[in-house]
């Protein structure tokens, strides 16, 4: 079982944005769509960018080095859903945000 550890505070990402952040030796790309919390991987497949620092529209997040997209549900990416970053779980606990990394 994974314990969650504590990230943010949920008011701190507001609805249709996202964080980059560090837990333990992890890069998370941390996204809030609609109320609704996201992590994965937050270096990108192409060059390294930092996802969480991309543009979110819905529920699809651009990097903002080179335009590679990703779906923050599953991690996969848009144009080749054969790859993708590794999703996390989450869970909000009076209004904080959590991640485990298994």
């Amino acid at each position: 079982m994974s314990d969650f550890e504590a990230v943010a505070r949920a008011e701190e990402i507001p609805p249709g944005t996202g964080k980059q952040l560090l837990l333990g030796d992890h890069v998370i790309a941390l996204f809030n769509v609609d109320g609704t919390f996201y992590a994965m991987d937050g270096t990108c497949l192409h060059r390294g960018g930092p996802v969480g620092e991309g543009d979110l529209e819905g529920t699809i997040v651009t990097c903002p080095w080179h335009g590679f997209q990703y779906d923050v549900t599953t991690g996969r990416n848009v144009m080749d859903p054969d790859i993708g970053l590794t999703p996390y779980k989450v869970e909000v606990t009076d209004g904080v945000v959590k991640i485990a990394i298994d």
